[in-house]
Parts: structure tokens; sequence; C-alpha cells
């Protein structure tokens, strides 16, 4: 019983949310890493815009050479309605991650289809923004930046549905259950990132 009173301590209750109980594998490190250096390259990208916004006269977009305010994104209905949309994604795939820990494939897979609808609602809404916008990437320093982040985040989210697919499909043929599930961990972690930077980002472009 004693020895069963220390192991339970020694669970760090944030890991257990987010991986399980499962043991630190190779490839769960392998993601650990590879969203560090995520954050270090979307680090990188935000304090460029910040420094060129710090330093550019005219922050505002430039048609023919002249500043239009009016032309910067506002934060409409639509704009904020997606970032929910996208952020609100992490929760069925987060219950796609408990529901395969408990053996529940069913559960994961339902957790997984929410989390691709969602997701590809948000890159549709995206492109239509793109579509809508007044300026272009050439059009001074707010042109290039928005796009640019929004570019560079828009290929990340595509990359992470495109992991959860394929997980999806794997699971259709009876793959992943209670004790073989670190690639569904690993997609969870990763899809998590991604939503996270979507706030810092819609933060800075839409709100700031």
């Amino acid at each position: 019983m004693a020895t069963r009173v220390r192991t339970a301590r020694r669970i760090n209750p944030i890991k257990e949310f987010f991986m399980g109980q499962e043991p630190m594998t190779n490839g769960l490190w392998g993601v650990v890493f590879f969203i560090l250096s995520e954050i270090m390259f979307f680090s990188g990208l935000i304090a460029a815009s910040l420094a060129l916004r710090e330093d550019t006269l005219v922050w505002a977009p430039l048609f023919d050479g002249v500043a239009n305010p009016e032309a910067v994104l506002e934060a409409e209905f639509q704009t904020v309605f997606f970032a929910f949309v996208l952020v609100g994604s992490s929760l069925p795939m987060q219950y796609a991650a408990f529901a395969i820990r408990k053996g529940n494939r069913r559960g994961m897979q339902w957790g997984m289809a929410i989390t691709l609808v969602m997701g590809i609602a948000f890159l549709i809404s995206q492109g239509l923004e793109w579509e809508a916008a007044e300026f272009g990437i050439g059009n001074g320093a707010y042109g290039a930046t928005f796009f640019l982040l929004t570019g560079f985040h828009g290929a990340h989210v595509l990359g992470g549905l495109l992991f959860i697919l394929v997980l999806f499909l794997r699971s259709q043929v009876g793959q992943f259950d209670a004790r073989r599930n670190t690639a569904v961990e690993a997609a969870t972690i990763y899809w998590h990132f991604v939503d996270v930077v979507w706030i810092l980002l819609f933060s800075l472009l839409f709100l700031a």
C-alpha cells in the first residue's frame, strides 16, 4: 500500500492531463523538442513584427504611397467567431486523447472528426479573409507582417489537420488502444500549440 501511495505522489498532474500516465517515449520527446523549435520560430516572427511596428512611421497599409488606415482589417464578427472556433477545437481533440486512454476508439474518432471540421472551417474563413483584404503583402510593413504571420500559422494548421486525418484513417483499421496511443497524444499536444499561437497572433494583429 505504501508503495502505491508513493507512486501516486510522483504523478505530474500537468503531464498526466496532456499525455496521460505513459512514460515519455522518444516520439513524445521528439514532439516536445519540435514544438520548442516552433516556439522559437514564431517568437522570431512576432519580435520582428513588433520591431517593424516600432520603427515604421506609417504602420497602416500604403496604396500608391498614401496611408489608408481604414484598410486595416478590424476584428469583426467573422474573425472573432472563427478565432473561437479554432481555439475551441482543442476541446474535442483533448477529448479524443482522453477517450483513447480508456480504450474508447469510437470516442477518439468522434473527437478527431469534430476537430477536423472546426480546423477546416477556420482555414476557409482565413482564405476568405485574405480575399476580402483591401491590401496586399506588398502594401507596407503591415501588409507584409499580416500575410507572413497568418500564412505561416495557416500552414501549421494545415499540417496539424493532415496529421489528425492520418490518425483518424489509421483508427478506422483498428489501430490505437489504451496502451498504444503515442501518436494521438503527440497530435493533441501539437494542436494545442497551434491554438495558443493563434491567440497570440490574433491579439497582435487585430487587438493591439
